[in-house]
């Protein structure tokens, strides 16, 4: 049976994020502010073994689905994973066991993956749509659309055109 993979290298990714020791330095940001408080330095150390699981984890599904599969809680020998959607969940519960599988032989003690839908989780990463842009009219379309209206018996085509013209200069020149 052909596994797939979709990191290059899981190991070095988890190894590199999982026991990274770092000396504490004196509180110039929050995370160094964390690590000098016993209860934060416990918040600190779960999201950073959050941070390993999901990046270990999304090493090991498609990466369309990966982008937008979170770590919602990792507790006991429980994964929980939230995606923004049915279909993405549909499409995770097909890999939990390849990624359980992938998961322990890269030494995460797991025995189930829980999805979960999340529909709010993907609003962050919404692209802003552009403006309407819209070009003018040039001296030949203004004089074709004059034309074109000295021409139409009266009604609403002759109406939208009059006004077109209006506030596109009235007359061609």
């Amino acid at each position: 049976m052909k596994t797939l993979t979709f990191c290059s290298n899981i190991e070095t990714a988890v190894t590199n994020t999982r026991h990274r020791q770092t000396a504490p330095a004196v509180g110039r940001t929050a995370i160094d502010w964390l690590g000098h408080d016993a209860h934060g330095a416990n918040v600190l150390a779960t999201a950073n073994q959050m941070l390993a699981m999901e990046k270990a984890a999304r090493c090991l599904m498609p990466p369309a689905l990966g982008k937008t599969c979170h770590v919602a809680k990792l507790d006991r020998q429980q994964l929980t994973l939230v995606v923004p959607g049915a279909a993405h969940a549909s499409r995770l519960r097909q890999f939990t066991p390849r990624i359980l599988a992938g998961l322990a032989a890269s030494g995460w003690n797991l025995n189930e993956i829980i999805v979960k839908i999340q529909a709010d989780i993907s609003r962050s990463e919404t692209i802003p749509r552009p403006g309407k842009q819209a070009n003018p009219l040039g001296q030949p379309g203004l004089l074709a659309f004059s034309v074109l209206r000295e021409q139409l018996p009266e009604g609403p085509l002759a109406d939208a055109i009059s006004r077109l013209l209006e506030r596109h200069g009235n007359t061609p020149s």
